[in-house]
C-alpha cells in the first residue's frame, strides 16, 4: 500500500520513464519522523521508486531489504569460502550495499531490467545508497530480466536474493507471476549450488508460497519478519537447496 502524506510532506516527481515494462518514476520528499531518520535515510530527503503506479520501496528505512542478504549469507554454511550471490532487482540499492560491505561474499551479481533504475545509481540522488558498492570490484550489474536470466544464466549461485515485487502474491507485472510459478522455483533451485539458499522478500506473510517452496523440492523452508510502523511486518523466506 502507498504510503499517506500530509500536503507539506508531497512527493515531488524527480523523473518519470516509459520503458519496456511499463512506468518507473522516481519521487523525493522530506525527511521526517522516526522512520525516516532510521538507517539508510539519504540526508533531508527520502527517495521512492514507483512502478506502473504501484509503490515499491524507498530510501526512509531498508531493514528488511538488508534481511534479506543477512539471512542467505546466515542460513550458508559457515566454512563455505566466498560464496557468489546473485541479487534480484536493484531497487533504492540497501541490499548491495549490504552485501558489499560483507567481506565474506565473493562474487555479488545485481539483475535490473529498468535502464532508469540503474541510471538513478550510477548518476542520480540513489548513489548516496549504493556509489561505493557499485565502485566494489566483486560487484557486477546485469541490466536484463530476472525471470528470463534464471532460466538461462551461465553461472551457479550460492544465494539468490530476491527483491522484484512486493511479494509472491503482489508482482509489479503479469510477467513476474512466472518466477513464483513451479516452473520458475524449479528454475532458481536449479541456479543454486547444491546447499545454496533462496531468499524472497515480500510485503507480507504467505503461507502458500512456503507451501510453493517445498513442493518444488526446497528444504528448511521458513521465514524471518520485520515489524513496520503499520500493517503486517515485512517477510523474508527462506529455503534450501539440499546437497
Amino acid at each position: 500500500m502507498s504510503p499517506q502524506y500530509d500536503t507539506a510532506d508531497a512527493p515531488v516527481t524527480l523523473e518519470r520513464r516509459e520503458g519496456p515494462y511499463g512506468e518507473v518514476v522516481l519521487r523525493r520528499r522530506p525527511a521526517g519522523g522516526a522512520a525516516s531518520k532510521g538507517p539508510g535515510a539519504t540526508g533531508d530527503a527520502v527517495y521512492e521508486i514507483i512502478a506502473n503506479g504501484c509503490f515499491l520501496m524507498d530510501t526512509s528505512d531498508g531493514r528488511s531489504e538488508r534481511l534479506l542478504v543477512d539471512a542467505a549469507l546466515t542460513a550458508l554454511p559457515p566454512e563455505r569460502p566466498a560464496p557468489a550471490l546473485l541479487i534480484g532487482g536493484l531497487g533504492v540499492g540497501f541490499s548491495l550495499a549490504r552485501a558489499a560491505a560483507e567481506p565474506r561474499w565473493g562474487r555479488i551479481a545485481v539483475v535490473e531490467r529498468e535502464q532508469a533504475v540503474i541510471d538513478w545509481h550510477l548518476a542520480g540522488p540513489l548513489a548516496a545508497v549504493s556509489a561505493g558498492a557499485l565502485a566494489d570490484p566483486r560487484t557486477e550489474i546485469l541490466h536484463t530480466d530476472l525471470v528470463a536470466y534464471v532460466r538461462t544464466a551461465p553461472h551457479a549461485y550460492d544465494a539468490l536474493c530476491l527483491d522484484i515485487d512486493n511479494g509472491p502474491e503482489w508482482t509489479v507485472t503479469e510477467e513476474n507471476g512466472g518466477l513464483y510459478s513451479p516452473a520458475g522455483l524449479a528454475a532458481c533451485r536449479a541456479r543454486l549450488n547444491p546447499g545454496g539458499v533462496l531468499a524472497v522478500w515480500s510485503a507480507q506473510p504467505s503461507p502458500a508460497f512456503d507451501e510453493a517452496l517445498r513442493n518444488a523440492g526446497f528444504t528448511g523452508v521458513r521465514t524471518e519478519e520485520i515489524a513496520v510502523a503499520r500493517g503486517v511486518p515485512d517477510v523474508v523466506h527462506l529455503a534450501v537447496r539440499g546437497a
